[in-house]
């Protein structure tokens, strides 16, 4: 009797802690922040330290396009702090309940003051007709949330994140402060490492199935063909048009990320005579990530 009596009182217990509202939490405790995409959870670890706890909605090998919270992440988001959306797709289905879940916890914008572009660089606005972006800047089309993909871009959600750690942990401003400002020389470092590796190609064209490397592409001068628009795979007119430019441009390797399915990328590359390789724009470690899409994407442009 006395056995049950305490795992009743321990089962209260637990759920008077699951139910506490973020209010309650002791003032050395660290933040509970969540994030969308798992390339966000190094950015705001980078800036809060130990003086955050980030949980990442979408894990690894899942598309934000498609993905449903689970119910252990929705309690977990009840207790939570802050949430840095991002614009992917499934927060457009998902943000207003996450909200209503824990009307406490303040929504953060990380695209505040970024201006979007449109999602394809190359886009298919009848089957067989492949455009490019019109010279005027007037290209239409949903906008491109793959926002962390440009080091210069992740500077203005680096100004985010460390305004909302502030203002949430005003006791922390200095660490913050110090923190933010060594992880923008590591973006500075980067971006001029990257700008080294792919300034002496001429070839300045790739290929890819999903258009995620936009921003990445105008940063550094590079231009991105999609095989993927508005998320179908294209028909066969389309697939031939862009086997017949691949080889006018002479490409040879297809890029994919392991969220989609690789079937039109390896028809193409079959076309062609190349192959496919994957850069994954959603990788959680994201320095080393970008030197190795910088370095793959170098040296299959290299190629006659």
């Amino acid at each position: 009797m006395r056995r049950q009596v305490f795992l009743a009182n321990l089962f209260v217990g637990f759920l008077i802690l699951c139910l506490a509202p973020a209010a309650t939490l002791a003032g050395n405790d660290p933040l509970p922040v969540f994030v969308s995409v798992l390339p966000q959870k190094q950015f705001v670890e980078r800036i809060g330290g130990e003086r955050v706890q980030v949980s990442v909605m979408v894990p690894p090998g899942r598309s934000p396009a498609t993905y449903e919270p689970t119910p252990r992440q929705m309690a977990g988001l009840s207790r939570a702090r802050l949430y840095f959306s991002i614009g992917v797709p499934f927060e457009r289905i998902w943000m207003k309940r996450v909200a209503a879940n824990n009307p406490q916890m303040k929504v953060i914008d990380s695209q505040c003051g970024i201006e979007l572009m449109p999602m394809n660089s190359y886009h298919h606005h009848h089957e067989g007709e492949i455009h490019s972006p019109s010279a005027g800047g007037h290209e239409t089309g949903p906008p491109d949330p793959h926002i962390w993909t440009s080091p210069a871009l992740v500077k203005i959600m680096a100004d985010n994140i460390v305004q909302a750690l502030c203002e949430a942990s005003p006791e922390n401003i200095g660490e913050f402060q110090i923190n933010y400002q060594k992880f923008v020389t590591d973006l500075d470092l980067l971006e001029k490492e990257i700008r080294v590796k792919l300034a002496p190609l001429s070839n300045r064209r790739f290929l890819v199935f999903h258009p995620s490397w936009g921003y990445f592409a105008r940063d550094f001068g590079l231009e991105q063909i999609a095989i993927e628009s508005g998320g179908k795979e294209p028909g066969a007119k389309t697939l031939a048009a862009l086997i017949e430019r691949a080889k006018q441009e002479e490409i040879r390797v297809i890029f994919v990320q392991e969220q989609f399915s690789r079937t039109a990328a390896a028809t193409v590359a079959a076309a062609i005579g190349g192959r496919v390789v994957a850069i994954d724009p959603l990788a959680e470690d994201y320095f080393a990530n970008l030197r190795r899409v910088a370095e793959v994407l170098a040296a299959a442009m290299r190629q006659p």
